[in-house]
């Protein structure tokens, strides 16, 4: 069945959920990894044949850093050629005033959403985005190659460093020289600073930016994490993680070159596909605990915004709760292993049978940790970038973890400016 198809069902939802209105020409920017542009257009021809709105659709790099530099200066210029945005998670407090207040017209989101969601969304008492999809890692490993060697699930980052080199020492022996033990986001932009907040949260080392403002980034248990995450650069991982989003890294992983992966749920669908080398043969885990930690998981997740420059706003609205509903929510998550916002759908046993991940995620997601953009508010993308600085930096061997992070310490503190952020 094609996608199309597989999408039909959202027609009638639309036909329910939107009354007639004038016809009008509206559009929507996205980034897209894995399928997310193709679904997204599918469910855009639903929305188009029953409301009879035109959607032209606008990409973007898949990284989240340049998204937010182009939204930006969109917004900046006030520009009407953008309706509805697709925004990360963390942009909330620093885009807010450029988008309009949804809650009036969806007052009961708090019911229908996870409700930690909803308040990052919401700024001075104002709802700038719905949810689209939630996220939050996972690890990824080959079920078969462990079985092989009669190992056991990592536990933790010491653990898996451990496991991996055996592996990967036993199958070059035989002959396998192009597999890696572990592949994960290394590149200098945000998805770096989602993969150090893991390090550094499960050895004990905070979370950067701790909720009281106070700035914790320069202590032992950091130092130790990305020390440990060093040591994999050129042993376990590939010295080209440097440069990999997520992408690079679940193109490895599929074509079977990788022992583990940190990755988002996206990438378990598309890993069970007829052309994956490593369909049948993975499974996913939360993410190691540190040395003396706990696991953690980054919080993630897309949401849409309507323009508060649109001329469309009503039209945008209309998308914007449309591509938020729960069937095309369950259709994202059936398809794509999208984690749904909405609390009903794990429950779901067509999702339950089909993607596993997801009822398995709720626990996952519901304690997930989130970046601080909340304390860090308007500053957010600074204070990213210096992060995801210091630790490329780090993974490079351009200077010791030790150095990098009281350098960080010191960018942050001069970036705060005050005693509060």
């Amino acid at each position: 069945m094609s996608l199309r198809n597989q999408l039909i069902g959202l027609v009638s939802v639309a036909a329910i959920c939107f009354g007639p209105a004038d016809a009008a020409e509206i559009s929507i920017v996205t980034g897209s990894v894995g399928d997310d542009l193709g679904q997204l257009q599918a469910q855009l021809k639903g929305f188009e044949q029953k409301s009879g709105h035109i959607v032209r659709v606008v990409t973007t790099p898949p990284s989240s850093s340049e998204q937010f530099t182009q939204f930006r200066l969109w917004m900046a210029a006030g520009s009407p050629d953008i309706d509805v945005y697709q925004i990360d998670v963390v942009w909330a407090p620093q885009l807010a005033q450029h988008f309009v207040d949804l809650s009036p017209h969806v007052p009961d989101a708090a019911s229908q959403h996870f409700d930690a969601i909803i308040r990052s969304q919401t700024v001075d008492g104002k709802l700038i985005a719905l949810p689209m999809f939630a996220d939050a890692p996972a690890l990824y490993y080959r079920r078969d190659l462990l079985e092989k060697h009669g190992e056991k699930v990592p536990a933790t980052w010491e653990e898996l460093g451990a496991v991996a080199s055996r592996i990967v020492e036993a199958e070059r022996a035989a002959g396998d020289r192009r597999l890696w033990g572990f592949v994960f986001q290394g590149a200098a932009y945000e998805g770096l600073t989602c993969n150090a907040l893991e390090w550094i949260a499960s050895h004990g080392g905070g979370e950067f930016v701790e909720e009281d403002g106070s700035i914790s980034v320069f202590n032992e248990h950091a130092i130790k994490a990305l020390e440990t995450a060093h040591s994999w650069i050129g042993t376990i991982a590939p010295e080209g993680v440097l440069s990999y989003q997520e992408e690079e890294s679940r193109g490895v992983w599929q074509t079977g070159n990788a022992v583990f992966m940190r990755n988002w749920p996206y990438a378990y669908a598309l890993s069970n596909r007829d052309d994956s080398t490593v369909k049948g043969k993975f499974a996913v885990t939360t993410l190691p605990a540190g040395e003396g930690g706990r696991s953690a998981a980054t919080l993630g997740g897309w949401n849409l915004g309507v323009s508060r420059y649109s001329q469309h706003q009503d039209a945008a609205i209309e998308l914007v709760e449309f591509l938020t509903s729960e069937q095309a929510q369950k259709q994202r998550a059936l398809l794509s292993s999208r984690l749904p916002t909405r609390p009903a759908l794990y429950d779901d046993p067509d999702i339950a049978s089909r993607q596993p991940i997801i009822p398995q995620w709720k626990a996952v997601l519901e304690n997930a940790v989130p970046r601080p953009s909340a304390v860090v508010k308007a500053k957010y993308n600074e204070f990213s970038s210096q992060v995801w600085t210091a630790v490329h930096n780090t993974l490079a061997g351009k200077g010791t973890a030790a150095d990098n992070l009281e350098l960080l310490e010191v960018q942050l503190t001069r970036l705060q400016g005050g005693s509060s952020w």
